[in-house]
């Protein structure tokens, strides 16, 4: 065993003293240590049950012979994080979460991992650092917040900031808005849309990590319990199996979790996470996959904000698996890839069964025949954007429009609400990149005005940001490359014609080359906003745009 070199010998009497200070038997040395890590904390209202996961987890490892011990992962809130200086240390945790696992479980020489994630950047940072240790590992998340219901309709987190603008366009009234506070969010849980989490959630399912249920089970079920001690008893088979992470995340695999991405109608910021996962893998992942497998792959749930369904209602038509088994009619999955059930993909959703074709529709008769994500191209975004085109509403697909640009969200805000934007309009953020906010800040506060204010169909906006899952309408983020590294982003100047096509996956800007070139010659890097700090020194890290902020922070291997 691994943990042998802590726990076996004469060599190691000193690290049995200090087992023996934390009250193990040498009973429990004698068997395989897994270490699980836990994301509970009680600041992230998907992370407030994780305690009760753990000790689920803690149970099933020790009825299958195994020796659990919990060490900790930090996660962040996004929702409570955004709009302020918090926002700008969302992405870079997930670097953090990935980083200090490895340093824990290498350090203490555990056998075998179950992690307990939840959020936007926890689940992601350990499925890399899952990738990176390379021991047995399985996952089993905290599960989905319960819809809210507000005025008889099923409503989540989004519809809070929406409502936020609705008040500021005087559409309504400040009781209303304290209604949908007190009711939106009425349960512990992932936010319960198919934001970042749930997306990232799901795709763990779908890459093999995790049980059948992992990213649909509702936090407040029962069954949530039951997953986490199946999770617990099922890492001492990969044990005893020797199935390690990068037997299960392979090329294949992940190309599987791009296509459900696409089925689903994923957030956009599973383009951020599935590169940087591919890299731990060897994998060279170009943002470009995605409008090869959208184009061959249906987009099958419209949830919230897409649509009106919710996470509930996925679990409640057959989760993840009845997606899948969907896709594979038209033989559009790798079913050969190898799972932490020990099974393959195809064995795992031969049984699946699609209960409510309106929350997932069937494959010959799916929303649109394209995926859920697009990337576009074109002299605004030579390297790549990207648009969560099941939430854009069908004027908007194509779209051209004046350029009102920003150099920060807060300007913009403040112009969406004070009336400045109109109809037809192209708001512009810019400098919010992972070097220019630094960071990379959430742009959920702009959209959730603009769609506030009644301008969700004829407003687009673009930005070197990101989008959350929550985000919806024309919103095209991760531009890049970004403005902070001279990206043709910061050439755009107000009044600028923008061209959008998603279906052409074009973004234009009417410019000539010479007049860009010219632009181009006159622009002159922007002082650092932060200059202290640890954003100070992610920043100094990034060397590139988006992809590079991602991929290119040092690593040790």
């Amino acid at each position: 065993m691994r943990s042998d070199t802590v726990t076996k010998g004469m060599q190691q009497a000193p690290h049995r003293s200090l087992f023996n200070a934390l009250g193990y038997t040498k009973e429990e040395l004698e068997r395989p240590l897994v270490g699980i890590v836990s994301s509970h904390n009680e600041i992230v209202p998907g992370h407030m049950n994780l305690d009760k996961i753990v000790e689920a987890v803690k149970m099933g490892v020790a009825m299958a012979g195994g020796t659990p011990i919990v060490f900790p992962a930090i996660a962040v809130c996004d929702g409570i994080a955004m709009g302020h200086i918090g926002m700008k240390y969302s992405l870079v945790t997930r670097d953090l979460i990935a980083d200090s696992t490895e340093a824990m479980a290498l350090a203490h020489q555990f056998d075998a991992l179950v992690m307990v994630p939840n959020c936007d950047k926890n689940v992601p940072g350990l499925l890399m650092a899952a990738a990176r240790i390379n021991v047995p590992t399985i996952f089993v998340s905290g599960g989905p917040m319960l819809a809210g219901r507000v005025q008889g309709k099923k409503r989540s987190l989004s519809s809070m900031f929406e409502a936020v603008g609705a008040y500021t366009a005087g559409t309504m009234t400040e009781e209303d808005v304290c209604e949908f506070e007190n009711k939106v969010c009425p349960t512990c849980g992932s936010c319960s849309g198919m934001y970042t989490a749930n997306s990232m959630n799901c795709l763990t399912e779908v890459l093999g990590m995790g049980l059948s249920g992992n990213g649909t089970i509702p936090a407040v079920y029962s069954e949530r319990i039951r997953l986490a001690k199946h999770a617990g008893m099922q890492v001492m088979e990969l044990w005893k199996q020797d199935i390690r992470p990068r037997d299960i995340i392979t090329e294949e695999a992940v190309l599987n979790a791009l296509t459900v991405d696409m089925a689903l109608g994923c957030s956009t910021n599973s383009m951020l996470h599935l590169p940087a996962i591919a890299h731990e893998i060897g994998m060279d992942f170009e943002i470009d996959f995605a409008n090869g497998i959208s184009e061959k792959t249906p987009n099958l749930c419209h949830l919230a904000p897409a649509g009106p369904t919710y996470m509930e209602d996925l679990n409640e038509a057959g989760g993840v698996y009845a997606v899948m088994a969907e896709l594979n009619k038209k033989g559009l999955l790798h079913t050969e890839c190898l799972t932490v059930t020990g099974k393959s993909v195809g064995e795992n959703i031969a049984g699946a069964v699609n209960r409510d074709p309106e929350v997932i529709r069937t494959i010959d008769d799916p929303y649109s025949t394209t995926g859920g994500i697009a990337v576009l191209k074109g002299n605004l975004a030579p390297d790549g954007s990207v648009v969560k085109r099941s939430a854009v509403a069908e004027e908007m697909l194509v779209h051209e429009g004046p350029a009102r640009v920003f150099d920060c969200e807060e300007d913009a805000i403040a112009a969406i609400k004070g009336g400045e934007i109109v109809a037809g309009d192209v708001v512009v953020i810019r400098y919010v990149g992972p070097k220019g906010g630094p960071g990379m800040p959430e742009m959920l506060n702009p959209t959730s005005a603009i769609a506030g204010m009644g301008l969700g169909s004829t407003v687009a906006l673009i930005t070197d940001g990101r989008f959350s899952g929550a985000s919806r309408g024309a919103s095209i983020g991760h531009v890049s490359p970004e403005a902070a590294v001279g990206g043709p982003i910061a050439l755009i100047e107000e009044g600028d014609i923008i061209k959008i096509d998603i279906p052409g996956l074009k973004l234009e800007l009417d410019v000539t080359e010479e007049e860009l070139e010219k632009r181009r010659e006159a622009w002159e890097p922007r002082q650092p906003r932060v200059t202290t700090g640890y954003l100070a020194r992610y920043a100094s890290m990034v060397t590139s745009g988006n992809r590079g902020a991602i991929l290119e922070v040092p690593k040790n291997k």
